[in-house]
Protein backbone atom coordinates (compact mmCIF):
# COMPACT_ATOMS: atom_id res chain seq x y z
CA UNK A 1 0.00 0.00 0.00
CA UNK A 2 1.47 3.70 -0.74
CA UNK A 3 0.00 6.91 0.50
CA UNK A 4 -1.04 8.49 -2.64
CA UNK A 5 -0.94 11.73 -0.89
CA UNK A 6 -0.93 13.97 2.49
CA UNK A 7 -4.33 15.60 2.04
CA UNK A 8 -3.10 18.39 5.39
CA UNK A 9 -0.11 19.28 2.99
CA UNK A 10 -1.85 19.52 -0.48
CA UNK A 11 -4.63 21.62 1.18
CA UNK A 12 -4.61 23.04 4.28
CA UNK A 13 -7.47 25.15 4.41
CA UNK A 14 -9.86 22.14 3.56
CA UNK A 15 -7.72 20.59 6.51
CA UNK A 16 -8.33 23.62 8.61
CA UNK A 17 -12.29 23.55 7.79
CA UNK A 18 -12.42 19.31 8.92
CA UNK A 19 -10.89 20.83 12.22
CA UNK A 20 -13.57 23.00 13.04
CA UNK A 21 -16.22 20.34 11.77
CA UNK A 22 -14.28 18.62 14.91
CA UNK A 23 -14.23 21.59 17.45
CA UNK A 24 -17.93 22.31 16.49
CA UNK A 25 -18.92 18.71 17.67
CA UNK A 26 -16.82 18.22 20.51
CA UNK A 27 -17.59 21.72 22.13
CA UNK A 28 -21.30 21.14 21.42
CA UNK A 29 -21.85 18.95 24.39
CA UNK A 30 -22.21 15.53 22.55
CA UNK A 31 -21.01 12.62 24.70
CA UNK A 32 -17.46 12.11 23.48
CA UNK A 33 -17.98 8.32 24.11
CA UNK A 34 -20.97 8.44 21.89
CA UNK A 35 -19.09 10.17 18.88
CA UNK A 36 -15.99 7.44 18.82
CA UNK A 37 -19.22 4.86 18.81
CA UNK A 38 -20.28 6.81 15.84
CA UNK A 39 -16.92 7.36 14.20
CA UNK A 40 -16.31 3.63 14.36
CA UNK A 41 -19.47 2.75 13.20
CA UNK A 42 -19.51 5.05 9.96
CA UNK A 43 -15.70 3.81 9.48
CA UNK A 44 -16.67 0.61 9.49
CA UNK A 45 -19.80 1.08 6.62
CA UNK A 46 -17.89 2.71 4.56
CA UNK A 47 -14.79 0.53 5.05
CA UNK A 48 -12.20 2.85 5.77
CA UNK A 49 -9.05 1.14 7.43
CA UNK A 50 -7.18 3.84 8.79
CA UNK A 51 -10.57 5.46 10.60
CA UNK A 52 -11.55 2.06 11.92
CA UNK A 53 -7.83 1.67 13.38
CA UNK A 54 -7.78 4.83 14.69
CA UNK A 55 -11.45 5.11 16.41
CA UNK A 56 -11.12 1.83 17.68
CA UNK A 57 -7.27 2.31 19.28
CA UNK A 58 -9.08 6.13 20.61
CA UNK A 59 -11.89 3.91 22.27
CA UNK A 60 -9.55 1.64 24.04
CA UNK A 61 -8.21 4.93 25.28
CA UNK A 62 -11.18 6.25 26.54
CA UNK A 63 -11.81 2.31 28.28
CA UNK A 64 -14.29 1.32 26.22
CA UNK A 65 -14.70 -2.77 26.03
CA UNK A 66 -12.90 -4.74 23.74
CA UNK A 67 -16.03 -6.65 23.51
CA UNK A 68 -17.98 -3.96 22.60
CA UNK A 69 -15.47 -2.81 19.93
CA UNK A 70 -15.19 -5.92 18.59
CA UNK A 71 -19.17 -6.11 18.52
CA UNK A 72 -20.13 -2.53 16.84
CA UNK A 73 -20.34 -4.11 13.10
CA UNK A 74 -23.32 -6.30 14.89
CA UNK A 75 -24.97 -4.17 17.66
CA UNK A 76 -28.63 -4.80 16.49
CA UNK A 77 -27.69 -8.41 17.84
CA UNK A 78 -26.19 -8.19 21.40
CA UNK A 79 -27.40 -5.96 24.21
CA UNK A 80 -23.98 -4.62 25.19
CA UNK A 81 -25.35 -0.83 23.93
CA UNK A 82 -28.03 1.16 25.48
CA UNK A 83 -31.10 2.14 23.46
CA UNK A 84 -29.87 5.44 23.45
CA UNK A 85 -26.87 4.33 21.61
CA UNK A 86 -29.00 2.13 19.77
CA UNK A 87 -30.59 4.76 18.52
CA UNK A 88 -27.46 6.93 16.91
CA UNK A 89 -25.88 3.85 15.87
CA UNK A 90 -29.11 3.14 13.39
CA UNK A 91 -29.10 7.02 12.39
CA UNK A 92 -25.39 6.66 12.06
CA UNK A 93 -26.17 3.70 9.49
CA UNK A 94 -29.05 5.74 8.23
CA UNK A 95 -27.49 8.91 6.98
CA UNK A 96 -24.15 7.10 5.79
CA UNK A 97 -26.48 4.97 3.76
CA UNK A 98 -28.75 8.30 3.04
CA UNK A 99 -29.38 7.12 -1.07
CA UNK A 100 -30.38 4.22 0.56
CA UNK A 101 -33.90 4.58 2.21
CA UNK A 102 -33.13 8.50 3.84
CA UNK A 103 -34.07 8.89 7.32
CA UNK A 104 -37.64 7.42 8.25
CA UNK A 105 -39.84 8.73 10.19
CA UNK A 106 -39.77 5.94 12.75
CA UNK A 107 -35.94 6.71 12.94
CA UNK A 108 -36.51 9.99 13.46
CA UNK A 109 -38.67 9.58 16.38
CA UNK A 110 -36.34 6.80 17.77
CA UNK A 111 -33.82 9.17 18.42
CA UNK A 112 -35.71 12.56 19.26
CA UNK A 113 -37.01 10.39 22.51
CA UNK A 114 -33.49 10.66 23.78
CA UNK A 115 -31.98 13.97 22.06
CA UNK A 116 -33.70 17.38 21.18
CA UNK A 117 -33.63 18.94 17.74
CA UNK A 118 -30.40 20.43 18.72
CA UNK A 119 -28.69 17.73 19.89
CA UNK A 120 -30.94 15.74 16.35
CA UNK A 121 -28.68 18.02 14.78
CA UNK A 122 -24.92 17.61 16.01
CA UNK A 123 -25.83 14.21 15.62
CA UNK A 124 -26.20 14.49 11.72
CA UNK A 125 -23.21 17.02 11.74
CA UNK A 126 -20.90 14.63 13.75
CA UNK A 127 -21.99 11.86 11.70
CA UNK A 128 -21.21 13.83 8.40
CA UNK A 129 -17.95 14.75 9.68
CA UNK A 130 -16.50 11.41 10.07
CA UNK A 131 -18.14 10.22 6.51
CA UNK A 132 -16.07 13.22 5.07
CA UNK A 133 -13.23 11.64 6.75
CA UNK A 134 -13.60 8.83 5.47
CA UNK A 135 -13.67 9.61 2.41
CA UNK A 136 -10.79 11.77 2.59
CA UNK A 137 -8.85 8.68 3.87
CA UNK A 138 -10.31 7.10 1.30
CA UNK A 139 -9.38 8.98 -1.67
CA UNK A 140 -6.31 9.94 -0.17
CA UNK A 141 -5.16 6.11 0.45
CA UNK A 142 -4.44 6.36 3.51
CA UNK A 143 -4.13 2.84 5.86
CA UNK A 144 -3.09 1.98 9.56
CA UNK A 145 0.07 2.94 10.55
CA UNK A 146 0.86 5.55 7.90
CA UNK A 147 2.61 8.38 8.08
CA UNK A 148 -0.19 11.00 6.73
Amino acid sequence: MQLRMKHAEANPGAFQTMLQLEKFIKTSGLDPKLYELIKLRASQLNGCAFCVDMHAKEMRKMGESEQRIILLSVWRDTPLYTEEERAVLELTEAVTRIADAGVPDHLYEKVRAHFDEAQFVTLIMAINTINCWNRLGIATGMFPECNH
